[in-house]
């Protein structure tokens, strides 16, 4: 029997995904839903989903029920599609230059992939992150 990964409830998602694209994948996610929701869901979808590719070879419908208990599914499963389209030709420089994502998952990119602090961080669960390792 499979046995699904567990995203730990004291971590962000950012700290559990395993490449940038399904960091972008958890930023979309996270919009407009809290994070226990998000993090029930991301596992089953990684597992069926753990690239862009295998997202891109599978049918929208697929992916929105997939969503489902986070709402809004087609939403997100529009926003995701192609997202995943405008990474596989991404630079990794600018990640508002990926549909869908804006300054919370430019700031989260900058954060947890490039070790930069960026100015005006708004979020405020990126904003205690930064504050607790920096602290150290």
């Amino acid at each position: 029997m499979e046995q699904r990964r567990i995203m730990r409830d004291d971590l962000m998602v950012q700290q559990q995904v395993e490449s940038v694209w399904q960091h972008m994948v958890g930023v979309i996610c996270l919009n407009q839903t809290g994070r226990k929701k998000v993090k029930k869901v991301l596992p089953e979808f990684f597992d069926k989903f753990p690239n862009a590719w295998k997202l891109l070879l599978s049918d929208r419908d697929t992916i929105a029920d997939m969503l489902k208990d986070l709402g809004m599914k087609n939403v997100r499963a529009n926003r995701i599609w192609r997202m995943s389209c405008d990474f596989l030709e991404w630079d990794g420089k600018d990640a508002t230059e990926l549909f869908g994502i804006g300054k919370y998952g430019s700031d989260s990119y900058e954060i947890f992939y490039k070790n930069k602090i960026p100015d005006n961080v708004q979020d405020k669960e990126l904003r205690k992150y930064l504050e607790r390792i920096y602290e150290k």
